[in-house]
């Protein structure tokens, strides 16, 4: 288009990239599964950000480099935030930048699940607006196989999706759910062939960003208003209960059993 500034802002740990009138958002951190550490986080903030305001693009994607979608948080940067909870204070604060920013995007976004979409991966996933997953993946929320609360929005939109009966069962024992099942009980739109994903997600991505505009945003927003009111009233209480198992015992167990290479050894909850 005429006009546009085609220079896209560079980061370190994400990738953009623009097709025609589409914007590619790349976790790239593949040596890690693209798992989130301070950088990634932050980072996304900025990235989302210029997503939406940016006009040379109409959908914007958002996908991980190499093998995963993304693997959830980086364990080193959790016993960080375990250590230090002021890091976990800045967790929290760019958790609602970047759930809101979703939300409030007016473009349409689409998740491409390249690979395991775990934890806040997952999340970030379930709160794009259309979704299509490998078959040969999975996605996970096992917040509390760490001893956390998925308090980053799982609990919001987990239950939008599937219901409150299955989200309660997956959340609370942070069980994979395979592509195919994960298409058939709502929580992804579509599981495809994994030689396919790129050129399913593409076609539907230039579909939309063929369409008329102000219907698809406003439409988008319409839609979103329900949801976002949701966030508004739910997403501090799941992180302020995050933020209490962020220095809990159970935490701190199951961070040094991962660095053991065991499993943890969960104390019992006093009455």
């Amino acid at each position: 288009m005429t006009g546009v500034n085609t220079v896209l802002p560079q980061f370190h740990a994400i990738k953009l990239v623009r097709r025609a009138r589409v914007l590619s958002v790349i976790l790239d951190r593949p040596e890690k599964l693209n798992a989130f550490n301070a950088t990634l986080h932050t980072e996304l903030v900025g990235a989302l950000a210029f997503a939406s305001g940016d006009p040379g693009s109409d959908t914007v994607i958002l996908t991980g480099a190499g093998r995963a979608f993304s693997a959830g948080g980086d364990i080193n940067w959790q016993q960080d935030a375990c250590e230090n909870p002021k890091i976990f204070e800045q967790t929290v604060r760019e958790a609602r930048q970047i759930i809101f920013g979703l939300i409030d995007c007016e473009k349409p976004t689409i998740a491409k699940i390249n690979g395991p979409a775990v934890g806040f991966g997952a999340t970030l996933a379930l709160f794009c607006d259309v979704s299509f997953i490998a078959r040969s993946t999975y996605v996970a929320d096992p917040h509390v196989c760490v001893g956390m609360v998925a308090g980053d929005g799982a609990a919001i939109i987990w239950p939008q999706l599937i219901g409150f009966a299955r989200a309660r069962e997956y959340l609370l024992t942070g069980d994979k759910i395979s592509a195919l099942d994960a298409e058939r009980i709502g929580l992804v739109n579509h599981a495809v062939d994994d030689s396919e994903l790129d050129s399913r997600v593409d076609a539907f991505a230039d579909r939309l960003a063929a369409g008329a505009q102000q219907a698809i945003r406003y439409s988008k927003l319409a839609i979103n208003t329900v949801l976002r009111s949701l966030v508004s009233a739910a997403l501090d209480v799941g992180l302020g209960y995050e933020s209490v198992t962020n220095v809990s015992d159970d935490h701190r167990e199951a961070i040094m059993a991962f660095h053991e290479g065991r499993a943890p050894r969960f104390g019992r909850t006093k009455s």
